[in-house]
């Protein structure tokens, strides 16, 4: 019979497998995809129904309103978008997650600073996100990797992203590179490098393949920030490897934005 099956299973029209595939599970969803080319083939259409009613189920409809993702450009990029989101409950007591899932809102609390994680982690691969804020920068703004041992909350306004062995950071405010409670450097290795101006794009790349860390500012690359990456525990966007963002002293949002494994998060300092 599961013969049968198999010989049958690549001439299944699509507007069966859509009903079929509607009753499905993501994880289901995903195993189907190893039956055979002709299934596999029908997930690759990113739009079709049956995307867009997993999509229409699991990403709130606030997030659909949001600017970024309304230019994601398949149902399957904004599923995987979401999926890659803020965790609401993993950040600082002092940071709310909108309903949108991308929002990241920190409250206006005095002598603190404050990060949140994302819901997924990285083991493997290149990854990449990209952060813009829209309000002054306070003390420490940090943006960069950290592992799920990273501390998210402290008191004072103090680096936490840099600020032992399971976090790696660029510190916009004095562009400093922080790793392990020490500076390793001025980054971007330029004669009076700029500082970071609201508004700017800064894109975080991860290669969990080479151990190495990079950033680009307004899509111009800026070389290596740190190389041989050592993951005591498994990383992530500051996530099991990944995205942290700290908020020292101003109230501030963050939007993301996952595409193809792009994040964009936008910061915006009321």
């Amino acid at each position: 019979m599961e013969e049968d099956l198999m010989e049958y299973a690549p001439n299944i029209p699509d507007n069966v497998l859509e009903l079929i595939f509607s009753f499905l599970k993501l994880q289901d969803l995903r195993n189907c995809t190893l039956v055979c080319k002709s299934w596999y083939r029908f997930f690759c259409d990113e739009n079709n129904e049956v995307w867009r009613a997993q999509c229409l189920q699991k990403v709130p409809a606030e997030a659909f309103k949001n600017d970024l993702l309304t230019v994601v450009p398949t149902y399957k990029a904004k599923l995987r978008a979401y999926f890659h989101a803020w965790n609401p409950f993993d950040c600082s007591r002092h940071v709310y997650i909108k309903p949108n899932g991308f929002t990241l809102h920190r409250n206006p609390v005095a002598q603190s600073t404050d990060g949140s994680r994302g819901k997924i982690g990285f083991k493997h691969g290149r990854h990449a996100w990209e952060v813009r804020w829209e309000g002054p920068l306070g003390t420490v703004a940090v943006v960069g990797i950290a592992t799920k041992d990273a501390a998210i909350q402290c008191h004072g306004y103090y680096a936490l992203l840099g600020a032992d062995d399971q976090s790696w950071g660029w510190n916009l405010v004095d562009n400093l590179l922080l790793h392990n409670g020490d500076a390793h450097g001025i980054y971007p290795l330029l004669n009076n490098a700029p500082k970071y101006k609201v508004g700017e794009r800064i894109r975080v790349i991860l290669d969990c393949d080479e151990n190495s860390l990079s950033f680009e500012k307004n899509y111009e690359f800026l070389g290596v920030a740190f190389t041989a990456l050592r993951f005591i525990r498994k990383n992530r966007p500051n996530r099991e490897s990944a995205w942290n963002f700290l908020f020292p002293e101003k109230t501030g949002n963050f939007t993301a934005r996952l595409q193809c494994f792009i994040v964009k998060l936008k910061i915006e300092v009321g």
